[in-house]
């Protein structure tokens, strides 16, 4: 009697769990984060970005460089992170072509690049670094402590 109905309690739970996983209305929009991507450097333009995102830049002398492979693959996983912090994940991997960033930030091979939002380089790294270093550095940074007192401003 007990197995009967502690299966028909799991059964309620794993519905009620997969109807608060289902958006509420069709027409809801996406959320954010699963549209946040990489965006290829010459699509951006710094000032229409000035201080509303926070560039974390990707340089590699090709697309298939496995130091930028392995970089894009430890990111991934904290896109959600980045995207909370308004992070515009942006990857050069054409030498050839530079960008205006590229002429800017002359990079050697790879090279990651992350700035505040004031588009100044605050930290450079010659090799992949773990995303949850990268969120933690974006944290510390003079903006985003900022941010985040103004969000919350008990945090004094």
């Amino acid at each position: 009697m007990k197995a009967v109905a502690r299966r028909s309690v799991l059964a309620v739970l794993a519905l009620g769990l997969s109807a608060l996983s289902l958006p509420a209305r069709a027409d809801e929009a996406p959320d954010a984060t699963l549209a946040f991507a990489p965006v290829p450097a010459a699509e951006v333009v710094e000032a229409d970005l000035l201080f509303l995102r926070r560039p974390v830049i990707v340089f590699a002398d090709s697309p298939n460089d496995p130091a930028y492979l392995r970089q894009m693959q430890l990111l991934e996983r904290y896109y959600p992170q980045l995207a909370a912090r308004d992070v515009i994940l942006i990857t050069d991997t054409d030498p050839a072509t530079p960008s205006a960033l590229r002429k800017k930030l002359r990079p050697r091979g790879f090279s990651l690049v992350l700035m505040d939002k004031d588009w100044k380089p605050s930290i450079r790294k010659p090799l992949p670094w773990e995303g949850r270093e990268i969120v933690n550095s974006i944290d510390k940074m003079p903006i985003a402590r900022t941010e985040a007192l103004e969000k919350n401003p008990a945090g004094r």
